[in-house]
């Protein structure tokens, strides 16, 4: 378990770090056409990551298939970055400024629970709470991952909205 609790921790302090690139002005600017600010993508994740951690920690029922079993197709759904995936309404971020210092506040916090949660929890147990589309109940160890893998999707495409927006 050490190993996700790592990568977790890894994956969620880099997109602090890439976030902490922006200044107020660039975190609410519309890099290109279709696209988030880096404060609508940051405040995205603040909803989901905050949302599956509420799911790691509530309640959980025995799993009846191997705890790992969707990781493998949840990193080739998101790494691929080929393929644009809408976002469900209760994470969609509004149109408005964003606080730096309160998104990396939110996203600090996250990731200290999610890697309280990691090491505290019995990672094989599966989440009751919420059933994911496309993929049904996850394992503990499955929303770890999904968290993890979400976020480094979305670590690519902020590194692009800063690369867009230092180019102009």
């Amino acid at each position: 378990m050490e190993k996700v609790i790592n990568e977790a921790n890894e994956t969620l302090l880099a997109l602090e770090n890439e976030l902490s690139k922006f200044d107020a002005s660039l975190l609410n600017k519309v890099p290109f056409d279709g696209s988030w600010t880096a404060g609508q993508l940051a405040e995205h994740l603040v909803l989901s990551n905050a949302g599956f951690l509420e799911v790691i920690n509530g309640p959980f029922m025995e799993t009846d298939k191997p705890a790992d079993l969707l990781v493998e197709t949840i990193k080739k759904d998101f790494l691929n970055f080929n393929v644009k995936y809408n976002s469900p309404e209760e994470i969609y971020p509004e149109h408005k400024a964003y606080n730096p210092s309160e998104l990396s506040g939110n996203l600090k916090l996250i990731r200290m629970g999610i890697s309280e949660a990691a090491g505290n929890l019995d990672l094989t147990k599966t989440c009751s709470a919420y059933k994911l589309p496309g993929y049904g109940f996850l394992t503990r160890l499955e929303a770890v991952y999904f968290v993890i893998y979400h976020t480094q999707r979305h670590i690519y495409q902020l590194k692009n909205i800063y690369n867009s927006l230092d180019s102009n």
